[in-house]
């Protein structure tokens, strides 16, 4: 798996309006300077996040985004799926996104067997990180001092 710039944004996108999870909506040109999101590619995402049924939205001048459900109900795993599709390293291991696999024999291909503990390991730790989880972290990270590096002298 690998998280492509719209994945990322996606995410970022999501943990703008996880920590507004409460207001009535939050305007796009806000998430776009809190994240440093292209506007135009934002309002791209948020329409595809709108589609999977993760945030909605409200038109007009008191418009904006906010979450479908509550932060603890949405998987950082269903938000990149949607995005950026299978979370499996091969399509031949995806559970969601299954192709059959170009090698001689499936069943007997070690390749295959480590490659499905790969996509299970991703897949179990995103399914378990929940955006509220991510909230809870940035909220955290953000009020940890800066400890000083090796050269700074009393």
């Amino acid at each position: 798996m690998r998280l492509s710039v719209r994945g990322e944004y996606a995410l970022r996108a999501m943990l703008a309006l996880g920590l507004h999870a409460g207001e009535s909506v939050v305007r796009i040109q806000a998430v776009a300077d809190e994240q440093r999101i292209p506007k135009r590619f934002l309002e791209q995402i948020l329409n595809d996040l709108k589609d999977a049924g993760v945030v909605t939205s409200r038109r007009g001048v008191q418009g904006g985004y906010r979450l479908a459900r509550p932060p603890g109900e949405i998987s950082l795993a269903e938000i990149i799926r949607h995005i950026d599709g299978p979370l499996a390293p091969v399509s031949c291991v995806s559970e969601k996104f299954y192709e059959p696999c170009t090698c001689p024999d499936e069943s007997r291909c070690g390749i295959r067997s480590v490659m499905r503990e790969v996509r299970d390991a991703v897949s179990d730790m995103l399914e378990g990180v929940t955006l509220a989880e991510l909230c809870r972290r940035t909220r955290l990270l953000a009020q940890v001092r800066e400890v000083p590096g090796p050269d700074y002298m009393i």
